[in-house]
C-alpha cells in the first residue's frame, strides 16, 4: 500500500480542526463526582449495616421459618446480601446526586 493510497483512505479530521472539548476532569470535578461517591458509600454502608443488624441480630424478633445455610451460615449470606446491597445503593445515590448536579450545572449555564 503506497503512502498516496493511505492518505487518500484516511478520511478522519486532523486533530487541529476539531472543536476545543473540556478535559474529564474538569467535568468530573464539575459534576461532583468524587463527593457524591462518598456520600453514597456513606449511605450505602449505613443501610447495609442497619439492615445487617436488624436481622443478624434479630431485633424485631426471630425470623419466621427455618432454613439451612451449608456452606457459610446465615451470618456469611446475610454478609453477603449486605455488601450487595451497600453496592447497589452506593452506585444509585451517586447516580442520582451526580444527575441533580448536572441539571443544576445546565440550567445555571442556560440562565448566564
Amino acid at each position: 500500500m503506497s503512502e498516496e493510497s493511505r492518505e487518500a483512505g484516511d478520511r478522519s479530521e486532523p486533530a487541529e480542526s476539531r472543536p476545543d472539548r473540556p478535559p474529564i476532569a474538569g467535568l468530573i470535578e464539575t459534576l461532583s463526582v468524587k463527593r457524591n461517591a462518598a456520600v453514597g458509600a456513606v449511605v450505602g454502608v449505613a443501610l447495609a449495616v442497619a439492615v445487617y443488624a436488624v436481622r443478624a441480630l434479630e431485633l424485631l424478633g426471630p425470623a419466621g421459618g427455618t432454613r439451612e445455610y451449608p456452606v457459610l451460615g446465615p451470618d456469611g449470606y446475610f454478609l453477603l446480601l449486605a455488601f450487595v446491597l451497600a453496592s447497589a445503593t452506593t452506585l444509585f445515590v451517586a447516580s442520582v446526586l451526580t444527575v441533580v448536579s448536572a441539571v443544576r450545572t445546565l440550567r445555571a449555564a442556560d440562565s448566564s
